[in-house]
């Protein structure tokens, strides 16, 4: 894989569960291409202001400046100079995020997505299965589970709530593996 577009576009989504390093693994990304002299903007959901609304921020701290959009439509205003766009929490966007990364594509852009591939209840979430198989790179990340340090790929929710979006960190999330993974009793 060359980290430069030549004369083509593509699509690289990272997935996994919360705490398996997705945000963190697209910010690297994103700083690799900016060591490449390459023009990057990396955007992230209005809803999620966790850390920052300036910032998309990893929960191991790192960071990196993000524009802040409530629509997938306004991606593509922004990523007209751009070589590199960077989608983190792509799960919160609305369905057109997926028609909006295939067009930053076809322009011959290089689109890293970055997104929870299951909700709380372990099902798909959002927009992700859809960008997952348009993607030209996927990468599922995994976690460790809290509860026996096996590879985790669930994300457990903590307290009882039937919101399927429920912005929140370890205070009310979970790394878990298949086996220590809870179906919540409010399905």
């Amino acid at each position: 894989m060359t980290l430069t577009p030549k004369d083509s576009g593509w699509i690289e989504v990272i997935t996994g569960s919360m705490f398996s390093g997705k945000t963190e693994e697209l910010i690297r990304r994103i700083r690799r291409a900016e060591i490449a002299k390459m023009k990057t903007i990396l955007f992230k959901p209005f809803v999620d202001s966790r850390y920052s609304s300036k910032y998309v921020v990893s929960h191991n701290k790192s960071k990196l400046e993000s524009v802040m959009v409530k629509s997938s439509d306004e991606i593509i205003k922004h990523s007209n100079k751009m070589d590199v766009i960077g989608i983190d929490e792509a799960q919160f966007f609305d369905n057109q995020i997926v028609e909006v990364c295939k067009k930053l594509a076809d322009i011959k852009k290089r689109v890293i997505v970055a997104g929870l591939d299951t909700d709380y209840k372990g099902k798909p979430f959002g927009c992700m299965p859809e960008l997952m198989c348009e993607s030209d790179y996927l990468d599922k990340l995994r976690a460790i589970c809290i509860m026996c340090g096996n590879p985790a790929s669930y994300t457990q929710r903590t307290i009882s709530n039937s919101k399927q979006v429920l912005i929140g960190e370890t205070d009310i999330y979970e790394a878990r593996c298949r086996n220590c993974f809870e179906l919540p009793i409010n399905n």
